[in-house]
């Protein structure tokens, strides 16, 4: 019997079912979603390049009536490597340098031990795949078929439409067991992670990888903030120069840090081969607008005139983002007068209006939860309205509209403490109460709140849901919008697609990992990154513990995050990134403006004000302002020593320009001289190499009518 070649077992022709490569994407249709639409998208999947297709393997679980089509996407090694070169996706060479993979140069890639089937990572081998489902958009389709009411506009992409209308239910990356298990297996074991940090890559991505490596370098070197904090706490000497000493030094130390990060950065970057991935000037997908030619590659691409995205960014959006900082801080005064109230009444009520004592604060916690919410769908919203041309500016927007809001809602409490009570005591209390009892809550809800109480969570949730809908008036804000795929009848036909084996084990693993929570990103794990940082930089001259509680809770965070990407949540796409993105813009913000809460609560200390008694305000706020100016300078003069780049990343970086230019260098030369050859000795007569030994006479042509002179008699030559 003839054995299965690789082509019968990719081709959708061959044998199919059991031997197509192991499934990257898992695809599952809404179960009324209609037979059209599903079966043109199946067949963009499929489809060559030059009809707007993926040019992917399908195939489908088993169907049964009433349940959504569930598909599994595939690719041949052979796609994947065709892929990985067009994306101008980078790897390391035998020699150690960075360059982009070239199938024509493959041997130079194949060092280590590498073959073809481990030339390119599971994270490489999902982003290959995705990128070519993203790449899947309209063309001359006007609509959805099957949906005359869902327009379409060229160059949108249809995965991303099909998500946002529920045709598609969910569509997520399979686990790779073997490669989780060993990547889990080093990860729970390493401290600080830096030896598994490649590993994570690998399998996760750099995007996650990233994340990683930045909490596990800020986590060394919160050592030394955290000793000299511990230090001043057991030693308990509650002076004025050793607050000034610590904050000052956490002052240059957070510059040291970012600048040493970004240092280390660069160099992950380079070894992974995205420090010069982010293009900034290349249209995003959804990005709406009339198609027109980009003058610099020359292809259609949406044009949507900047000034309209620059009137709804500050004619809507700005004055919205401020309605809702201004009524977070209402909320907060609000709070604090109403705790102030109840106060008062304990006075003259005693014990019975002590139980009242912290409903405001219950109070405000819940409205508080309640914004972030809605404001945080308002922001995506708002951004994606203001339809911004790149990538790169869709996030920083999107980005800052949520970082000032946190900042607002999370800090405002402590400046008004800190700034108009002007009650150092009760701000150092304040604090140590929010940097610890957050970040414990924050550990329950990520890693035990899921397996503990998820399905009795789940059940309850679901029943106070379903009451909450049924209400009234409640049931306008929390039932969902109705999409037109809910109201069609479930399709009882199957769709034709070749099927998966009954008993393949694929389809039990896409079944449990479909249960599982979806990570969307890292935004919430550096948003607590970032507010932990600012509890521990911001007040530092009031409460120098905070390092240390910062340093036990990144510690099991380290732990917890690992374990919940492993365990808890389903595989996350890859996100090719170059660095931490506007984060690094956050912390370094936030930096800055440590500098002016330290400085200003050094002169506001009452021990401060007792030594010099004779000082006034307005010699106090010199004093601030300049304190606060040489501290800046010397920031600015470390960060101007610090060059972002290590000087072995310029010199492989130059390296590697030198030889693509010697290499086009000897390409052109190449070309030029076989262009010489054809042109002048077809025109002049030029002799082919070795002519004169064989006693060929050298002719000139004339260039304009073509006759032949001879420049003298033949015995001359």
């Amino acid at each position: 019997m003839r054995g299965d070649s690789d082509e019968d077992r990719g081709s959708p022709e061959g044998l199919g079912a059991a031997h197509i490569p192991p499934t990257i994407y898992v695809i599952k249709f809404h179960k009324n979603a209609r037979r059209e639409a599903v079966e043109f998208l199946l067949e963009r999947i499929e489809s060559k390049h030059k009809y707007g297709g993926a040019e992917l393997f399908i195939r489908c679980e088993p169907q049964k009536p009433g349940q959504g089509l569930v598909v599994h996407v595939s690719a041949t090694k052979i796609k994947l490597l065709e892929i990985a070169e067009a994306t101008e996706l980078q790897k390391a060479t035998a020699d150690g340098l960075i360059q982009e993979l070239s199938v024509r140069e493959l041997d130079q890639f194949l060092h280590g031990g590498l073959t073809l089937d481990t030339i390119l990572t599971p994270a490489e081998k999902e982003f290959c795949v995705r990128h070519e489902l993203d790449a899947i958009v309209a063309r001359d389709e006007r609509n959805v078929p099957g949906y005359p009411a869902f327009s379409l506009f060229p160059g949108q992409s249809i995965v991303d439409f099909y998500i946002s209308e529920d045709i598609i239910e969910s569509m997520f990356p399979l686990h790779e067991r073997h490669h989780l298990e060993l990547v889990s297996a080093s990860w729970y074991k390493a401290v600080f992670f830096a030896s598994a940090v490649d590993r994570i890559r690998d399998y996760f991505g750099e995007g996650i990888a990233m994340y990683f490596s930045f909490l596990s370098f800020y986590t060394m070197l919160l050592l030394v903030p955290a000793v000299l904090g511990l230090a001043q706490f057991v030693v308990d000497n509650d002076s004025f120069s050793e607050y000034t000493f610590y904050a000052v030094f956490n002052l240059i130390w957070v510059t040291v840090f970012l600048e040493v990060w970004k240092r280390h950065c660069c160099g992950l970057a380079y070894r992974w081969g995205t420090l010069e991935r982010e293009l900034g000037d290349k249209a995003r997908r959804n990005h709406r607008g009339d198609l027109r030619r980009n003058p610099v590659t020359d292809t259609l691409e949406p044009f949507y005139p900047p000034w309209k995205t620059k009137a709804k960014l500050y004619l809507v959006s700005l004055p919205s983002v401020g309605l809702c900082v201004l009524a977070a801080l209402y909320l907060m005064v609000l709070a604090f007068w109403a705790e102030e109230h109840v106060l008062d009444w304990k006075k003259h009520y005693g014990s019975v209006a002590a139980i009242l004592l912290n409903v405001p604060s219950a109070i405000y916690a819940v409205v508080v939860w309640f914004l972030n919410f809605y404001y945080k769908k308002l922001a995506v919203f708002l951004t994606e309205w203001e339809n911004h041309r790149t990538q790169l500016e869709h996030d920083w927007h999107r980005m800052a509209k949520l970082v000032v809001f946190e900042f607002v809602n999370n800090f405002s409490s402590l400046f008004y403490i800190a700034f108009y009570i002007q009650d150092l005591d009760m701000l150092r209390s304040q604090v140590a109460t929010m940097l610890i009892v957050t970040q414990m809550i924050n550990h329950f809800q990520e890693a035990l709140l899921p397996l503990v109480v998820k399905k009795a969570y789940l059940k309850i949730s679901a029943k106070v849901v379903q009451e909450v809908r049924a209400h009234k008036t409640l049931g306008t804000y929390f039932t969902p919008p109705a999409r037109p795929v809910h109201e069609d009848a479930v399709e009882e036909q199957p769709i034709p697609v070749l099927s998966l084996d009954v008993k393949d084990p694929r389809i039990t693993q896409a079944r449990e990992e479909g249960e599982l929570d979806v990570y969307e990103d890292t935004y919430d794990d550096y948003l607590e990154l970032f507010l932990q940082f600012g509890y521990v930089f911001l007040f530092s001259s009031v409460y120098p513990m905070a390092a240390f509680w910062a340093l036990l809770n990144n510690v099991l965070e380290l732990k917890t995050d690992a374990f919940k990407l492993c365990r808890v949540f389903r595989r996350p796409r890859v996100k090719k990134v170059p660095n931490i993105g506007v984060w690094q813009n956050c912390f370094e913000l936030l930096g800055y403006i440590a500098v002016g809460t330290n400085c200003a609560l050094l002169c506001l200390s009452p021990k401060l004000r007792q030594l010099v008694p004779t000082v006034s305000d307005v010699e106090w706020v010199l004093i601030f302002v300049m304190s606060e100016h040489l501290i800046l300078v010397a920031k600015m003069a470390l960060m101007w020593l610090m060059p972002d780049q290590p000087l072995w990343v310029r010199e492989a970086l130059d390296k590697v320009a030198y030889q693509s230019k010697m290499a086009l260098r000897s390409e052109r030369g190449k070309r030029t001289r076989r262009h010489l050859s054809r042109r002048f000795r077809s025109v002049h007569g030029v002799p082919r190499s070795g002519s004169r030994s064989r006693g060929t006479t050298p002719v000139e042509s004339n260039a304009v009518n073509g006759a032949i002179r001879r420049r003298g008699n033949s015995e001359n030559y």
